[in-house]
């Protein structure tokens, strides 16, 4: 196992393949991952409360997007 396996870890995707899924469901994680790294710099007073939290909302608004354009057929 690598470092970057290591510290970003990728699961399989088992649900229905299609490309947007498998596409979003790789950007699902990675916010995912990102999300656990912010929550642990505020925890250890590495970022503030404040930092944190515009940061998860830019990241929110990317997840968004991202269904918004890998899923639209599906609503």
């Amino acid at each position: 196992m690598g470092k970057d396996q290591f510290l970003y870890p990728q699961s399989r995707y088992y649900g229905t393949f299609t490309p947007q899924n498998l596409a979003f469901n790789a950007n699902l994680q990675e916010f995912a991952n990102r999300i656990s790294i912010i929550c642990g710099l505020e925890t250890n007073g590495k970022i503030t409360p404040k930092e944190a939290y515009e940061q998860i909302k830019q990241l929110w608004e990317e997840l968004d997007c991202s269904q918004s354009h890998l899923l639209q057929d599906e609503e």
